[in-house]
């Protein structure tokens, strides 16, 4: 999939990276409809936060598609769109 990744300050790329995968009974994968930039993406991309390395994916304000679901979730469904709160992702 393509995503935006960073690579030091002011070093913003779109470049293609490994799919996701389920990981925990509980994930959910979504295919991503629409997306925001808020202050803390401004703040990532200008490197005022030191845990970023060089290729780590941002964006967490999104809109989607559920298209996969872990065995242990019973919330959501494949087909179902979702909304993913601010300070709940994973790149």
């Amino acid at each position: 999939m393509k995503a935006l990744t960073w690579h030091g300050k002011g070093d913003i790329r779109c470049e293609q990276v490994a799919d996701p995968a389920i990981e925990d009974d509980r994930d959910v994968i979504i295919k991503v409809t629409c997306c925001a930039i808020c202050g803390s993406d401004l703040h990532l991309m200008n490197g005022y936060m030191p845990t970023m390395r060089s290729g780590d994916v941002l964006g967490h304000e999104t809109m989607g598609e559920v298209v996969e679901v872990g065995k242990g979730h019973s919330k959501f469904r494949k087909g179902d769109r979702i909304v993913v709160p601010f300070n709940i992702s994973c790149g």
